[in-house]
């Protein structure tokens, strides 16, 4: 079993693929209320999670929200694929500005298991090749060393459903 600590306040920075598992994760492992997710605020705009036409006002409004919530000293998870360092680095500047840490859980999982649960979702396949594009991210993330470059404290990285199954998270104040 693994322990993650996690600062409270903090943010919690999801990072993985579509399909790796990161919603899944986050309603495991934490509190409904404190996770800000990029599909359902695509789905409170458009009507529609998979509607990519509304990815730019529906992560404004999750950045809106992110900001309130680390200014009142709340603990938030962002769950979206934050696969890229731009991605990263607006919400980064977020908690720096709220003078709270980030920290960041990669769910890097093999591509075959991540392609398969793509695959297997209910209602919404994300492209393969976006999946593609992902993976090939989160891994140079991951393999460079870049999320600890970037400021995040932790960086877990997590490899395998067992690994997945086998967290247990510890808030301390």
């Amino acid at each position: 079993m693994t322990t993650i600590v996690l600062p409270d306040p903090s943010l919690v920075v999801l990072i993985g693929a579509a399909g790796a598992g990161k919603t899944t994760f986050a309603a495991r492992h934490f509190d409904a209320a404190d996770v800000l997710s990029s599909d359902a605020f695509r789905a409170g705009i458009a009507g529609d999670e998979a509607d990519q036409r509304a990815t730019r006002p529906a992560f404004a409004a999750l950045h809106r929200e992110l900001d309130r919530r680390l200014r009142a000293g709340r603990l938030t998870v962002v769950d979206a694929t934050n696969a890229q360092a731009a991605a990263r680095r607006a919400l980064l500047v977020r908690a720096w500005a709220a003078g709270v840490p980030a920290a960041a859980i990669v769910l890097d999982l093999p591509a075959i298991t991540i392609r398969r649960q793509n695959a297997g979702r209910v209602g919404r396949v994300v492209d393969p090749d976006v999946v593609e594009r992902h993976l090939a991210a989160v891994r140079t993330t991951v393999e460079r060393g870049r999320l600890t470059e970037e400021g995040f404290d932790p960086v877990v990285v997590l490899r395998t459903i067992d690994d997945l199954v086998a967290v247990m998270i510890e808030r301390r104040g």
